[in-house]
């Protein structure tokens, strides 16, 4: 009985992708120029975010673990080919990648400043 409890407990494994799968998601560095609290969703932040030559907007659900001033100036990682996609209203542009650690949520950063929009390798 103890055995069928700890399989039930056990994770399922990821579906495992092959290196074409992964080649298609594009993984860049911005840095945060801007961030504010989304004005129609408790739980999103807005940010606008350099990534090379441009300025996007991007909505991350971080909100309960960060303030915008926090954020403000950070290079971060994204995904940069995913579909935009309207959240509350407003149009985001990509996705910030983090990690969730107990009850902690940790934006992906470099480990120290580097470049926007550099390709994530």
């Amino acid at each position: 009985m103890a055995e069928a409890a700890k399989a039930e407990q056990v994770p399922a494994t990821p579906t495992e992708i092959g290196i074409e799968d992964f080649a298609r998601v594009e993984l860049r560095s911005g840095r945060v120029l801007e961030a504010k609290p989304h004005p129609e969703a408790d739980k999103l932040l807005v940010l606008s975010v350099q990534v090379g030559a441009e300025t996007r907007t991007i909505c991350a659900g971080i909100r309960a673990w960060w303030t915008p001033e926090q954020l403000v100036g950070k290079d971060i990682v994204i995904v940069a080919n995913l579909k935009p996609r309207k959240l509350r209203g407003v149009l985001s542009q990509g996705m910030l990648l983090a990690v969730q650690d107990g009850e902690n949520v940790v934006p992906l950063t470099a480990m120290k400043p580097v470049s926007s929009g550099l390709r994530v390798s």
